[in-house]
């Protein structure tokens, strides 16, 4: 495909741009990229991840408009390193950050990836025991909850599905 702009080089830049809702395409090259000041990835002056996350650690909702702490006010004690900083640099200082930062880190792992839980991949053809593992985790959450809601016929059948996974385990 050629570049939409010059017409003369293959275009090596394929993005969409979205403006008030409006959905536009663009094929472009290089050279023509530049001239336009889009940003193109993996070159100088490109975008980074380090921009992304730092766009998304200034997201402002409800909820953190409700949090008493002020995102400038915080401070890993263990390298010094502030909010205000990590959200500029898009790096911790240290692995205590994590634990310092931990309430403004929840809700934005949550938008980012939907959940705060890392569950990864599992490959197909040498995963079955982990995923029979997650699986029995996931029967054990539903056999507490039906006994808090006294359920307990489908409690009973969830021990039992539960002893027959944790058999095929140990074979």
């Amino acid at each position: 495909m050629l570049c939409q702009e010059c017409g003369k080089r293959p275009a090596s830049l394929h993005f969409s741009k979205i403006v008030n809702g409006e959905k536009s395409e663009y094929h472009l090259c290089e050279t023509c990229a530049r001239d336009k000041g889009e940003l193109i990835p993996g070159t100088s002056g490109g975008f980074s991840i380090h921009n992304l996350l730092s766009g998304l650690l200034n997201f402002e909702t409800v909820e953190q408009g409700k949090r008493a702490s002020n995102p400038e006010n915080l401070r890993c004690e263990v390298c010094g390193m502030t909010y205000s900083q990590f959200s500029k640099m898009g790096r911790f200082g240290c692995s205590s950050c994590y634990k310092y930062f931990n309430d403004r880190l929840d809700p934005l792992f949550k938008r980012v990836h939907g959940s705060t839980v890392h569950t990864g991949k599992v490959p197909v053809r040498v995963g079955g025991e982990i995923l029979t593992k997650r699986k029995i985790q996931d029967l054990k959450r539903h056999l507490q909850d039906s006994i808090n809601h006294e359920e307990f016929e489908t409690a009973a059948q969830l021990r039992d599905e539960i002893r027959e996974l944790e058999r095929q385990i140990s074979e």
